[in-house]
């Protein structure tokens, strides 16, 4: 099968997330930042983020990663670009959910509430479900042993060293009001974890 579908697929996706994101990113950098706890590891993580974003694309665009192609069969593309659909999905309602609350650092803003509707009822960081979704997806999609791992990597370290520190963040600002919505939700995976 042509890599050029599996190419399709995850520019397209890249393109969606993009546009989801942007209108959140131009609100958010209007809105006053009462607390920061934007540090060094803060920074990395990001970088961390970004470069896992970017691989993909680079193999979209150039041919540098072409030595670790594998052949592109049917089941993962469409399996892969149904998770993607769904992650794009989830994205888009958790920045919706969050409106003016969303930040891409550890940071409160002014007038900062706690979220707990919409995709919040049931998990504490739909975000995150996102981003690791949309890595699997791409895992799925690309035939390439470099950068079809890239982003789904680079979530799972994200992900692993920033929910704790954002939900002592939480836990600080809302005090016994975030306890009270962690005990009656799970952090990733409704029900389970």
């Amino acid at each position: 099968m042509n890599p050029w579908f599996a190419k399709a697929a995850v520019l397209s996706a890249t393109i969606v997330m993009v546009l989801i994101r942007s209108p959140h990113g131009r609100v958010s950098r209007t809105v006053t930042v009462a607390k920061s706890r934007k540090g060094l590891l803060e920074i990395v993580l990001l970088g961390i983020a970004w470069v896992g974003f970017f691989v993909p694309i680079l193999w979209i665009a150039t041919p540098w990663l072409g030595f670790a192609e594998f052949p592109l069969y049917p089941l993962p593309l469409v399996i892969g670009s149904v998770i993607l659909a769904l992650s794009l999905w989830l994205f888009h309602r958790s920045h919706a959910d969050l409106g003016t609350n969303w930040s891409i650092t550890l940071e409160i803003r002014e007038s900062h509430w706690l979220v707990t509707e919409g995709v919040y009822r049931r998990v504490r960081h739909p975000m995150y479900v996102a981003l690791l979704l949309y890595g699997l997806g791409q895992a799925a999609v690309i035939p390439n042993w470099v950068a079809a791992p890239a982003y789904a990597a680079a979530m799972v370290l994200v992900c692993a060293l920033r929910l704790r520190p954002e939900e002592e963040l939480m836990r600080e600002h809302f005090k016994g009001e975030y306890d009270v919505y962690a005990s009656r939700t799970k952090r990733l995976v409704p029900g389970v974890w």
